[in-house]
């Protein structure tokens, strides 16, 4: 694996109402800059962040932080009734590492997380981007098809045998890691030809690995626990997102179809559409240093 920018600092912050639950962090760049947060896709954990953006963090003088959901890296498995229900433990995430306004990135599924923090802390969010953000599959914003609405399905199971499937998950890649660049490896095989491009660099392959390696050997409920959530009502309106959100999606994105980027932007006050023409789900990683620019320049 090619050398990989490591955190700065990296640890887990205590949330909930008895701080008996705990949200794993990772930080890179200038703890004195505007603060960025990533917010990682489903599967993934806090480290899933390009390592140009890491880079990118140092030499242009912010700070961008990975968070861990419930149940995978260095945070406890929890259950919220509603992806609402996350603002509170990242305001907590926010108040305990001295961060007052800023920015937010969603992947693919943060992306429902990242529209639910920038429509509850509407008083402290600077800018937001989205980066082929699942839609809902249920209630009256829901739209049909995709990966998720499929998931609809598997909830009974999920609730059953989800959390064990996680542990069994979890211990698998923690005794057995060479597995892990394999299973990127296949992942790329069976995708589209843009997602198969970008695997294939040495670069996003070993953020890949580190994420994984540093996140999945610990937990895997994560994955899991969004599913669930994800076909549930959200707790908010699309509408209700008054922040202005920047959205990326790739007109060919085989688990999030474009379709739901372009129905989200239309429900949302005001958003604005950046397609990838020819790019898939995974494109909007290589897009990195362009969504920072546009999220720093609400800064100025």
């Amino acid at each position: 694996m090619i050398p990989i920018d490591r955190p700065k600092l990296e640890g887990s912050i205590a949330v909930g109402d008895t701080r008996t639950r705990r949200i794993g962090f990772s930080e890179f760049g200038n703890p004195d800059g505007p603060t960025i947060v990533w917010l990682h896709g489903t599967p993934g954990a806090r480290r899933q962040i390009p390592s140009e953006a890491r880079e990118y963090a140092e030499t242009r003088g912010f700070r961008l932080i990975g968070l861990d959901r419930p149940g995978v890296g260095s945070s406890t498995a929890h259950s919220y009734d509603a992806i609402v229900d996350f603002a509170a433990d990242f305001q907590t995430v926010l108040n305990t590492l001295g961060v007052d306004k800023f920015s937010i990135i969603g992947l693919s599924g943060g992306g429902p997380y990242t529209l639910a923090v920038s429509h509850v802390l509407s008083d402290r969010i600077v800018s937001t981007a989205v980066i082929g953000g699942v839609a809902p599959v249920n209630g009256p914003d829901a739209v049909s098809g995709g990966a998720v609405d499929l998931a609809k399905h598997a909830v009974p199971l999920l609730n059953v045998a989800g959390r064990p499937i996680g542990k069994a998950l979890s211990l698998a890649l923690g005794f057995a890691r060479p597995i892990a660049d394999p299973a990127i490896s296949l992942y790329g095989r069976l995708s589209p030809e843009a997602d198969r491009e970008l695997l294939s660099r040495p670069e996003f392959r070993a953020m890949f690995l580190d994420d994984l390696l540093h996140g999945g050997s610990r937990r895997m409920e994560a994955p899991f626990a969004d599913l669930k959530l994800f076909v549930r009502d959200w707790g908010f309106r699309i509408s209700d997102v008054q922040a202005k959100v920047h959205w990326w999606h790739g007109d060919a994105d085989n688990i999030i179809p474009y379709e739901h980027g372009a129905h989200m932007v239309a429900l949302l006050p005001d958003a604005e559409l950046h397609s990838m023409p020819g790019q898939s789900h995974l494109s909007g990683l290589d897009h990195a240093i362009e969504i920072l620019d546009t999220l720093l320049a609400a800064w100025d």
